[in-house]
């Protein structure tokens, strides 16, 4: 793994489906990389969870949000448009990771500025390969602005 990152990756999962939070978990679990994973139901929690909705202070930002679509109250893309929406999450990573392949919701994800659209497998065992790429792709070879970026206004 890269050494870009001190301490475990920061990863937000908003999914209302706890078969799919425990087989994502599972898969994180079973690589070799130190994940932290938060889990929000909907996109309201992902915002509390993001520390949006609270003028305490800076917002708590994951290095990456991993997003469905199909959510109560918030869904999906209503939280991106939020995010993008918003000088201190615009530079978020966000990929959507749902079971949708219908062309209009990729379409509407990235015109949404998503960072990828990944559908859920359908076998348990290729979560592991997911992950694998995920992490490859996202922590090893991509630079992603560093966490002062998320901090500014």
């Amino acid at each position: 793994m890269s050494d870009r990152f001190e301490g475990p990756i920061e990863i937000l999962h908003v999914e209302d489906n706890p078969g799919d939070v425990r087989l994502l978990r599972d898969a994180f679990d079973e690589s070799s990389t130190a994940v932290t994973i938060r889990v929000a139901t909907d996109g309201e929690a992902a915002f509390e969870e993001l520390g949006v909705r609270n003028e305490a202070g800076p917002p708590s930002l994951p290095h990456l949000v991993l997003l469905d679509l199909d959510l109560p109250r918030t869904d999906g893309f209503e939280f991106l448009e939020t995010v993008r929406s918003k000088p201190v999450l615009a530079h978020l990573p966000v990929l959507v990771l749902t079971d949708s392949e219908a062309n209009e919701d990729v379409l509407e994800s990235y015109e949404l500025a998503a960072n990828a659209y990944l559908t859920k497998p359908t076998d348990p065992d290729e979560y592991g390969e997911m992950v694998n790429s995920v992490v490859e792709f996202w922590f090893e070879q991509v630079m992603l602005p560093p966490p002062k970026t998320y901090q500014s206004t």
